[in-house]
This record gives structure tokens, C-alpha cells and sequence, in this order.
């Protein structure tokens, strides 16, 4: 056990993937019955901690992907998606689920998805490929909690097993299909007391604080969370926001035209957390976090971006 001593902490992504079928731009919404061309169309690995998995590729950064996938053709494509990247991949006997995002010429996004895989996915089939105890410092990154309904229900446990081990706890949630009810305004709390870092948009932040204006949302929660925790607010186009030791940070993204957005704050994701593992500080890794979602999200199609391609966008504590 000596050489984990040595080894550098790594990042372990545990949540969800899909497939992605991105097409567009489409103006206003066409009749039933008819049918509409579209100009451009990809077909590519997607869900949340898929895309970031993939971000860490490009990155040229190392990452575990655990997750599952349907037992369909779809989902033998899906796994082999992952080439690079160290990914556990169980297998439902389900249907893989299916995204389609159909792009507005407005910027804006629609969602088409089925239930698929992820409605099976659950722990007591991951928990045993998460292995040993990781380097110190290594982190594991939930994603996609509210898509994955058996994993809902064991969450209190999926954190037990990851603190137990030693890891630092990042969690990205996505909004909840049923909205942020009394409810899930509990349960999500319950999570986050738990975690290092926090990493949602800032949708998502103000649904949870139940108010709508961001920096009324980041010192209402701020005060719910671990002292040493970092609580970070995706901004979109205007970049990330952060609080961490009763500190505020604001980053702006760089300016950039881009056809499809989907999957930059999992791009983000990528980015800020493969800064932090790098040793550096939260305004260096929300600025980091900001230029990986630019570069990913300025390719189309996504599959053109080969390994390491972005890998001068990361830098190391000095």
C-alpha cells in the first residue's frame, strides 16, 4: 500500500452517462406532421458525468468513469466512446437512455430524453468496482443524482462510502424533475453539508435557496455548508462565482460564438476540479473551470477534439 502514498490524488466521476443526439438550429416549433432539416446533427457520448469525463480527456488529465450503460447496441457504442479514459462500466439489461437537444436559433435548448438505463443504475452494482482507498487529496465527483432514482435512495450510504474511503466529496446535481420542493430542498441540503465542493449553475443555486436573486442564494447557503467547503455558482456566458473561508471570487468566461452549449458546465466541472487536484486556488481553478467549458463547447462537432488537445489550458501550482 506504500505506492499510494506516491500518487498523485486523482478524480473519480460517479453518475451518470447517455447518449446525446444534438441537431439544429430549428425556428419556433414546427407542425405535427410535418418534417424539418436540420443544418447540423452529432451523435455523440453525453450525460453529466460523461461529458465531464470526456473534458478531462481533452484536458490530457486521468479520471475514473464509473457509471453504467443499457444492454443494447446503443449501449456497446456508448462504452466505446470512453477509449482513454479509465472507464467501470456495468451493464443494465435495459435500453440505453437516449438525449436529443434540439437547438433553437434563439441559443436556446430542448430536451427529448427516455428513461432508459439510468432508472436502473444503482450502487450495490458500482460500490464494488470503486476499488481501494484513494491517494490523499484524490476526489469523487456525483453527478446526474436527480436522473438516477435508485441511486437517489441509497445517497446517505454512496457518501458514507466515499468518506470512509478519504475521498473529497464534489457533487453536481442538475435540477430536479419535480422542482426544488420542501422535499428535495431537505434532502439536497442533507447532501451538500457533506461536500467539498459544490459545483451547480446558477439556476439550480436559486431554486435551491428558494430565492431569485444569486448573491442573496450564495449567503443563504453559504452558512449551510462544511467551513472548508467551496461553493460554486456557474454563471453560463458570464463566467463562475464562488464563496469559500467567508471569501466571494468572480470569474468571467472568455468571450466566445458557439452553436452548442450542452455539457459546458460539465466541462467546467472538468476543469476546476483538475486545477484543484493540481494544487491550485479556487479564483485559479474557477478560471480554469471557465476556459475548459470555452474551449469544449467552441468545437462542433465535439467528437473532433482528439486527447490532450486541451491540455495547455491546464496549469499546476507553482
Amino acid at each position: 500500500m506504500d505506492h499510494l502514498n506516491h500518487a498523485p490524488p486523482s478524480l473519480t466521476i460517479i453518475g451518470d452517462v447517455a447518449v446525446d443526439l444534438v441537431l439544429g438550429p430549428v425556428t419556433g416549433w414546427p407542425k405535427i406532421g410535418t418534417e424539418t432539416i436540420m443544418q447540423r446533427s452529432e451523435l455523440r457520448a453525453g450525460g453529466s458525468g460523461g461529458n465531464t469525463a470526456l473534458a478531462m480527456r481533452h484536458l490530457g488529465a486521468p479520471c475514473r468513469l464509473l457509471s453504467q450503460v443499457g444492454g443494447d447496441t446503443f449501449g456497446g457504442w456508448l462504452a466505446e466512446e470512453f477509449k482513454g479514459v479509465d472507464a467501470q462500466l456495468g451493464v443494465t439489461q435495459t435500453a440505453t437512455t437516449i438525449s436529443t437537444g434540439v437547438i433553437h436559433d434563439c441559443g436556446e435548448r430542448t430536451f427529448f430524453t427516455t428513461k432508459g438505463h439510468l432508472e436502473a443504475q444503482s450502487w450495490d452494482e458500482m460500490r464494488p468496482r470503486l476499488g481501494p482507498p484513494p491517494a490523499p487529496g484524490s476526489i469523487a465527483l456525483l453527478t446526474g443524482v436527480f436522473l438516477l432514482p435508485r441511486m437517489r435512495e441509497t445517497y446517505a450510504r454512496v457518501l458514507d462510502d466515499l468518506s470512509a474511503l478519504g475521498y473529497q466529496i464534489a457533487i453536481d446535481t442538475g435540477w430536479p424533475p419535480e422542482g426544488w420542493t420542501f422535499e428535495t430542498r431537505a434532502a439536497t441540503t442533507a447532501w451538500l453539508t457533506r461536500c467539498d465542493h459544490i459545483l451547480l449553475n446558477e439556476i439550480e443555486i436559486k431554486g435551491l435557496a428558494g430565492v431569485e436573486d444569486l448573491d442573496d442564494a450564495l449567503q443563504a447557503l453559504a452558512p449551510m455548508m462544511r467551513p472548508d467547503a467551496t461553493l460554486v455558482a456557474k454563471t453560463g456566458a458570464k463566467g463562475a462565482v464562488a464563496t469559500y473561508g467567508g471569501a466571494r471570487f468572480k470569474v468571467a468566461a472568455p468571450p466566445i460564438a458557439v452553436f452548442d452549449t450542452i455539457g459546458a458546465g460539465d466541462s467546467f466541472n472538468a476543469g476546476y476540479l483538475a486545477a484543484r487536484l493540481s494544487g491550485l486556488g479556487v479564483r485559479e481553478a474557477l478560471d480554469q473551470g471557465c476556459r475548459t467549458a470555452s474551449a469544449v463547447i467552441g468545437h462542433f462537432p465535439r467528437q473532433s477534439i482528439a486527447p490532450g488537445q486541451l491540455a495547455a489550458l491546464a496549469v499546476t501550482a507553482r
